[in-house]
């Protein structure tokens, strides 16, 4: 599970490199929550097809509850790499 979220990582990064507007931080963080929530969705079915015995990847948290959480944290981690990509694209195109 860990893996998938460094993919998720490395994804929302390379969006928010690609991503066009530096300072449109509202856009960016709109349009990666909705890019995030796929993704997310994609990962976790991913995660349960590869690892269908770790269904809450070590959760207290079971069940429908269990997946809601790991959508809300692969979401915001997607975000945060969202952002590091925005950093990054600003500080290397000036």
């Amino acid at each position: 599970m860990m893996l998938l979220a460094l993919v998720d990582l490395v994804i929302g990064i390379a969006f928010g490199f690609f991503h066009k507007g530096a300072e449109d931080y509202r856009g960016l963080i709109r349009n990666s929550a909705i890019t995030g929530v796929i993704l997310s969705i994609v990962l976790l079915v991913l995660s349960a097809w590869l690892l269908p015995e770790e269904i809450t990847s070590g959760f207290a948290f079971v069940g429908v509850f269990g997946l809601l959480v790991q959508l809300i944290i692969f979401v915001i981690i997607f975000i945060i790499g969202a952002f590091v990509g925005d950093k990054l694209e600003q500080v290397i195109r000036k």
